[in-house]
């Protein structure tokens, strides 16, 4: 029996458009069924609201309104790229055997994309974005940083409503109740069981560090890539532990699932990234833009030029640097320089 507080599965994952419309009046798709995934849904919300975050926190550095679709006209496409590549790279067993169709490899629709992938995917194409753009990278992947832990939290709703990557089996109320014709139901368990709803504790934690990373901002003004790579020591210190708890199955590789190398990968290289980046620029971005391609408002100010805080730090200037200098801890006034 579930118990009162756990949290039921959801009956259905997708709806039909076709008969939603028809139910609304609107028949010009005849009988043609067109089922919309709510997975597929969580997706297009999960990034739909990043793009506006981050568009919304670059305007505010000083780039040009828009201009990160330029970017993520390239980032989303190689980011699903990516992420398709990595899932079946990393599960092999999945898509390569005797009888098997290759062209599934190709099938997205059925599920199978990797977070880490879609960052490896999704970075390669903003660096193409911010080449094109002028936007300098790593200004966009710190604007991006918060956005993309609220669009992992919106995305992993979708598992919800797929009833996957839950947790080990668990007797706290608030437990997953998973069918047990489920295909991911693991075998010899009774019907009834509880397991961690994963997909939960990493919205929690996602939520947390988009709190935890706008405060390390405004605290210690955080840029040249700084805060992406907090951004990347959160997220891989929460998905090295949720890896250990899940239940389906991975390729282990000495003794260790494959993700949770991927997590320890992206904590090492966010500790990596902050280091190096603190050091070769203790200073403030002068612009969000690489040299020669920066962009001039025609007649409205922007509201800051050395912060991506929502607060404004009244009384506070970035120190004036040339398009080509950087500003050096002997050579940068109080005013400027990092607290």
């Amino acid at each position: 029996m579930f118990v009162p507080l756990s949290i039921p599965s959801p009956e259905v994952s997708s709806f039909d458009l076709t008969q939603w419309l028809s139910s609304i009046g609107l028949t010009f798709f005849g009988q043609w069924n067109l089922p919309i995934r709510y997975y597929a849904l969580c997706l297009i919300a999960g990034i739909v609201l990043a793009t506006w975050l981050t568009s919304r926190r670059l305007t505010k550095r000083g780039a040009e309104p828009g201009v990160v679709l330029d970017i993520i006209i390239w980032a989303v496409p190689l980011g699903f790229v990516g992420a398709r590549v990595f899932h079946v790279l990393t599960h092999p067993g999945d898509y390569f055997y005797d009888g098997a169709d290759p062209l599934r490899v190709l099938y997205i629709w059925e599920g199978g994309i990797a977070v880490f992938g879609s960052l490896i995917g999704g970075a390669v194409g903003a660096l193409i974005g911010c080449r094109l753009s002028g936007i300098r990278f790593w200004t966009f992947a710190d604007a991006l940083a918060p956005a993309l832990l609220v669009a992992q939290a919106v995305g992993r709703l979708g598992n919800y409503f797929n009833t996957e990557l839950f947790g080990q089996p668990t007797t706290l109320p608030w437990g997953l109740e998973v069918p047990s014709d489920n295909p991911a139901f693991p075998t010899g368990l009774a019907d009834g069981t509880l397991f961690h709803p994963t997909f939960l504790y990493e919205i929690v934690w996602n939520l947390v560090g988009v709190a935890l990373l706008l405060w390390l901002e405004r605290r210690f003004r955080l840029q040249w890539g700084e805060l992406f790579g907090f951004y990347l020591v959160w997220y891989g210190i929460g998905r090295s532990w949720l890896e250990t708890i899940r239940v389906d199955p991975s390729e282990i590789f000495l003794g260790v699932r494959t993700n949770v190398w991927g997590a320890w990968a992206a904590v090492l290289a966010g500790i990596i990234l902050i280091a190096v980046q603190s050091r070769r620029h203790p200073g403030l971005e002068p612009s969000p833009y690489r040299p020669g391609a920066e962009w001039v408002p025609s007649s409205a100010e922007v509201e800051s030029t050395d912060t991506y805080s929502d607060d404004e730090l009244e009384g506070e200037e970035a120190p004036e640097a040339s398009e080509n200098e950087v500003v050096e801890p002997s050579a940068k006034s109080e005013v400027g320089a990092k607290p």
